[in-house]
């Protein structure tokens, strides 16, 4: 019987804790052995990959690479091309651009032996959009490259599906957001800004990435929705904060929105109004300290003006809120028919309320 193996690019925010889980959780989602490669032999990254290859993943390694991780006391099992080649699914947790890259250089070529592939992010052209929960039923045996959409663009993605599209599909009359950035991650030391620091609409129809993201992620479901964002980053690490408005043609109420945000387990309701309190939860209670819901709202702060405009404010928790759309994904390519129930096992790490 073919082994099911599946292959993470990437260390980072999203790479490690994903290799965790799936390492943890890998008889429940009908993963034989999992593996990761590893860019670059850093001292400061041993105690890292140690641990990784404690739960059990196996190092792949560039060729000429394999003697400079064993210089800092690492011991490579596979080069990276035949990590790819044994291989049932490929996780791509790379900084932007690298995963396009690594298409174009290793991925292509092994089309013929691996189920699928995913990115993560903003690489846009790598594959059909894709988040857990929105667009899962367009997912088919054709779509071999997936993108596993942004953070931001998982949030505000869940929240006009759960608001507005759940009542009908032509049921939003425009969405509003604003995407207020933390600074970087924590375990970032650089691109820390001192100040707020506002991006500029590239896009005019849509404004910033965000909502031209999700904007395409609802046109795999043949939706055209009338969406627009703006972005700033500010000198926080502590999550995203999203300012959220959407206009309705069906009447509404708080309660009847709070109702709808409830029965989605994806979603989690607070009473913090600081995102720090927020992290600390997620810190202390969640999946290697990340809360895996696509969003947070804040109860308090959701409005029902006129009985046909929502608003409100939301966290993203972006270390975390992708990560169940990657294994969703992953378990897909490996079970299609059997991938729901599999997946299923990982709900008591969502939280209803925060």
């Amino acid at each position: 019987m073919e082994r099911k193996i599946v292959h993470v690019v990437g260390t980072g925010t999203i790479g490690e804790p994903l290799i965790g889980i799936l390492c943890e959780q890998k008889s429940n989602l009908g993963i034989d052995e999992v593996t990761f490669h590893k860019h670059s032999a850093l001292t400061i990254d041993k105690p890292k990959i140690d641990n990784l290859i404690k739960k059990g993943a196996r190092l792949s390694v560039l060729e000429d690479r394999v003697d400079a991780f064993k210089a800092v006391g690492l011991e490579p099992e596979f080069t990276i091309e035949e990590a790819i080649s044994r291989a049932s699914v490929v996780i791509d947790c790379t900084p932007g651009g690298s995963g396009l890259k690594n298409k174009e250089d290793f991925y292509n070529k092994y089309t013929d032996k691996v189920k699928g592939f995913l990115a993560q992010g903003s690489e846009n052209g790598f594959g059909k959009k894709y988040a857990r929960g929105i667009n899962d039923h367009v997912i088919n045996s054709e779509d071999q490259f997936l993108q596993v959409v942004s953070c931001n663009t998982h949030n505000i993605a869940c929240l006009v599906n759960t608001i507005a599209l759940s009542i009908s599909p032509d049921n939003l009359i425009d969405g509003k957001f604003v995407c207020i950035r933390r600074s970087n991650d924590i375990s970032q030391t650089g691109s820390f800004v001192p100040a707020p620091t506002v991006n500029s609409h590239a896009h005019e129809i849509y404004g910033t990435h965000h909502a031209e993201d999700a904007a395409g992620l609802f046109k795999t479901m043949n939706l055209d929705l009338n969406l627009f964002s703006s972005a700033l980053k500010i000198n926080t690490q502590y999550m995203h904060t999203v300012w959220f408005n959407l206009k309705l043609k069906e009447p509404t109420s708080k309660d009847k929105v709070i109702d709808l945000l409830e029965r989605n387990d994806k979603i989690a309701l607070t009473e913090h109004k600081s995102s720090n309190a927020v992290f600390s939860f997620g810190r202390d209670q969640g999946t290697y300290g990340r809360i895996l819901n696509q969003t947070v709202i804040v109860e308090d702060s959701i409005n029902v003006k006129n009985e046909h405009e929502v608003s409100g404010f939301c966290f993203t928790p972006q270390d975390g809120n992708s990560i169940l759309s990657s294994i969703a994904a992953t378990v897909k390519f490996l079970n299609p028919h059997s991938y729901q129930d599999k997946i299923n096992s990982l709900s008591p790490f969502f939280f209803q309320r925060v």
